[in-house]
């Protein structure tokens, strides 16, 4: 039996009113997770089409069953990204452009890439969401809270569910191909990838939002992945940025030392995400929704005492 629970949360985010930059003590964060909703609907789409074409050859019941809460949980993230998308798209109507494109690339991969490699991209990327997102909900009082609560509330939502299904991709491909050495060779072109799909993004946020509505703040964004990208992004963010405005302003060195070790041992051959240290966040919010489920769609002012 699956030990995943699928959240119907509905975000209030049907108003003209959204920011882009919603996190302005901290815009690079503020574009981080922008990144993250123009990401999702065509990476979750992968992934459900995926997960279906796969469900028939997974011999295992419990196997099978977390397979099929996994796709409805990112079926229910896709579509709360939408409607996250959909409200910038009120106000900067160039955007749709944006996420078709990255909707096209990940539809692409879809059609040329056989199931098996998109099962390993998405056990690729899923088994980094653990050790990266720790580091946000670990300081969500200083990343989140001070932002606009609609839009934090739905990151916060999405991270503590990746948390909740940190082992399902890993265990959805194993149950198909266990193979160490095909995941591993696939991990260059899932990263040549992602390059594409922030490069896109990013470039989009700066043709299509004014810069004096936030659209500036795009260039805190790697214009790809490569060595050169990196640096010019770095260089853009001391001309952007002030004193503890960078995403990781407050972070710990030694917590920050815990997040590279855990994203390059998500990729060993051994991981297992089931046994990864857990944020101390993840447990409250699961506890207060259980409690009061509208507090998940306006985490800081519904339900804040429970």
């Amino acid at each position: 039996m699956s030990n995943l629970t699928v959240r119907r949360v509905r975000f209030d985010l049907a108003g003209d009113d959204i920011p882009f930059n919603w996190q302005p003590e901290r815009p690079a964060f503020s574009m981080h997770n922008n990144v993250v909703s123009f990401f999702a609907p065509g990476f979750e789409k992968l992934i459900v089409d995926a997960t279906r074409e796969a469900m028939p050859l997974i011999a295992d019941p419990a196997v099978a069953d977390e397979a099929n809460d996994f796709l409805r949980q990112e079926a229910q993230h896709s579509a709360a990204h939408v409607r996250h998308i959909n409200a910038l798209c009120r106000r900067w109507p160039g955007l749709q452009e944006t996420m078709d494109q990255v909707v096209a690339s990940y539809d692409r991969l879809t059609a040329t890439k056989p199931l098996v490699w998109r099962l390993a991209y998405t056990a690729v990327v899923e088994n980094t969401f653990t050790p990266y997102f720790k580091v946000f909900l670990d300081h969500e009082d200083l990343l989140f809270e001070p932002g606009d609560e609609r839009v934090a509330s739905l990151f916060l939502w999405h991270f503590v569910e990746e948390i909740e299904h940190r082992s399902s991709a890993l265990t959805i491909y194993n149950a198909i191909h266990p193979s160490y050495s095909y995941r591993l060779r696939a991990i260059p072109g899932v990263v040549k990838h992602l390059g594409e799909i922030v490069a896109i993004i990013r470039n989009g946020f700066l043709a299509h939002v004014p810069a004096e509505e936030g659209g500036e703040f795009a260039r805190l964004l790697p214009d790809g992945l490569s060595l050169a990208a990196i640096r010019a992004q770095m260089k853009d963010a001391r001309r952007l940025q002030r004193p503890g405005q960078g995403i990781y302003a407050g972070v710990s060195r030694r917590e920050l030392i815990g997040m590279i070790i855990g994203l390059i041992r998500s990729q060993g051959p051994g991981h297992d995400p089931a046994h990864e240290k857990l944020p101390a966040f993840a447990g409250k919010w699961f506890r207060r929704y259980g409690e009061e489920p509208k507090s998940a769609a306006r985490w800081y002012s519904v339900g804040a005492q429970a």
